[in-house]
């Protein structure tokens, strides 16, 4: 019997370098700590860009919320001043409190589609920020080989098809390993997710019944498992789970040692998830001048087959001066000795052709 984890809700406020995760009843598991332990230098950030006192709030993706915290605190080491307060609530949320003006900017692991950009106000830039590949981890402690996944197993396991993990199909690809004849508890994300939607096309590409049956989005009606908030919950809920499988970001998977499997891409080989085979991924996909893309099944015999961009969402105008600077110096510092940090934690470099479209895209923030 799963255990259902409580909402979780983290919060990053970069003065005081805070986490904090509510796990209620569940039990609290080992969340990333993104300890500023290796970052770059603080000071490579600069001489304070505001004097005064400046707060900005943002909301969205759980996704990248290690690295933003991390990218925040060490910015605010050399800016006292300036003051970053995250909610990790899910790309969904965060593009809601995006549309409603609530926050001063956004995040999200989807890029916004044509008819939510149409209802923002004060227009909308889309920035990506890192990139990550999704990994599915799984809590199976006997099993001593690390476990292969085939393209169509993948499909069938979240289709519900595939209940246990001793099943002919898995077998298959895992001759070698001593599989339990035990049931998969598939855990899926219960709230409006980027991660989500990232992890439908891909089942939307690879399954043709997934695309028919269920198709993808931010949240989707799935057909088997046990839901849970946030990155944050799946894992907790696969650490606390024997059997179960669910889908994380890779830092979360990393920073938490979590078993995750070895997947077949579209090329027939089977890749494990590294900032080598992620890279890999994104050479082969153009960011357009939008800077909007989606990579739902990339060619390659060395590319991962999950991996997506991660997005802040700026407005293309704010009434605020001070916080334009400040907003402008904390993109372009997480852009530059920022990255540096992306591997430690289980994140993607931006390629330096990425990194120079979005500092152009930057640069046209506004104030009116």
């Amino acid at each position: 019997m799963f255990l259902r984890s409580k909402a979780i809700r983290w919060t990053i406020t970069a003065s005081a370098a805070a986490l904090t995760l509510g796990l209620g009843s569940c039990g609290q598991s080992d969340a990333p700590t993104a300890s500023s332990s290796g970052a770059a230098s603080p000071s490579a950030a600069g001489s304070p860009v505001v004097t005064e006192n400046v707060t900005l709030s943002g909301a969205g993706a759980s996704f990248p919320a290690p690295l933003y915290q991390r990218w925040f605190a060490d910015f605010n080491k050399a800016n006292p001043t300036v003051t970053v307060s995250y909610q990790s609530v899910g790309s969904g949320a965060g593009v809601k409190q995006f549309i409603a003006g609530t926050v001063d900017f956004g995040a999200s692991d989807v890029a916004m589609k044509d008819e939510e950009i149409k209802q923002v106000p004060k227009g909308a830039l889309l920035l990506p920020m890192t990139a990550g590949s999704i990994v599915l981890a799984y809590n199976l402690p006997d099993l001593k080989t690390p476990l292969k996944l085939s393209r169509a197993v993948v499909g069938d396991i979240f289709l519900g098809k595939i209940k246990k993990w001793n099943d002919a199909a898995i077998a298959k690809a895992n001759p070698d390993a001593k599989l339990p004849d035990s049931a998969i508890g598939v855990v899926y994300r219960s709230d409006g997710s980027g991660t989500t939607g990232v992890f439908t096309k891909f089942l939307s590409a690879i399954s043709a019944e997934w695309k028919t049956k269920v198709g993808d989005g931010k949240t989707v009606n799935w057909p088997t498992g046990t839901g849970a908030k946030g990155n944050e919950g799946i894992t907790a809920q696969v650490q606390q789970n024997k059997g179960s499988v669910g889908y994380v970001e890779y830092g979360y998977a990393k920073q938490n040692g979590l078993t995750v499997a070895t997947l077949e891409n579209k090329a027939g080989t089977f890749v494990e998830p590294s900032d080598t085979s992620a890279q890999a991924t994104l050479a082969a996909a153009k960011l357009p001048d939008n800077l909007r893309v989606f990579i739902t099944d990339p060619e390659g015999k060395d590319a991962y087959p999950i991996v997506t961009y991660s997005w802040i969402l700026a407005y293309k105008t704010y009434s605020d001066a001070n916080k334009v600077k400040a907003l402008k110096a904390i993109v372009n510092y997480s852009l530059t000795e920022g990255q540096k940090a992306s591997p430690e934690l289980g994140y993607v470099a931006l390629p330096e052709a990425v990194v120079t479209k979005v500092k152009t895209a930057v640069d046209s923030i506004a104030v009116k």
